[in-house]
């Protein structure tokens, strides 16, 4: 069975920040990037993929200053996410933080199988909340409508750079 090298950096490390802002650049531009192909944010729902690196290889703190941090700057910088979703995508966002960063506390290796629970445990969680907000069951499942090719780059794009990340 071969280990990765996971981590779990404090608040108190300079590297924290060091890298969550790396992650937060990088949810920064692939949205932008996603933006350029007609409805490419809805469908590849690229905010959450370098939280998903985040949390998994270095742990909750860093997850969640990238979880929140990159929607905030994305809507600041941008105006997307609009300001009617933003409190739903940062309910995600952390939930795909707090999930990454135990699965990879409990499995301790990058497998295909946890990284599809927490696709899946965070975009089910998260669209009920997202129900309970706007009180829309159709707009609240849109990522399960219309985001299936971004919870599969997730998925599979996440566990191949988490791997390739693995290997150094």
């Amino acid at each position: 069975m071969e280990t990765t090298r996971l981590y779990s950096l404090p608040f108190s490390n300079v590297r924290t920040y060091l890298f969550a802002l790396l992650f937060v650049a990088g949810n920064i531009a692939l949205p932008q990037l996603c933006h350029l192909i007609p409805s490419g944010g809805p469908a590849f729902l690229p905010i959450y993929f370098f939280t998903l690196i985040a949390a998994y290889k270095y742990g909750l703190r860093v997850g969640l200053l990238t979880a929140l941090l990159s929607p905030a700057a994305n809507h600041l910088l941008f105006g997307m996410p609009a300001l009617a979703v933003l409190p739903a995508i940062l309910v995600k966002s952390g939930l795909l933080a707090a999930a990454a960063a135990f699965a990879a506390y409990r499995v301790r290796r990058v497998t295909l199988v946890a990284l599809l629970g927490i696709v899946l445990f965070y975009q089910v969680v998260g669209t009920a909340f997202e129900w309970l907000l706007c009180q829309d069951f159709m707009l609240a499942a849109q990522d399960f409508r219309v985001g299936v090719p971004g919870m599969l780059i997730q998925w599979l794009g996440g566990y191949a750079v988490l791997k390739a990340l693995g290997k150094r």
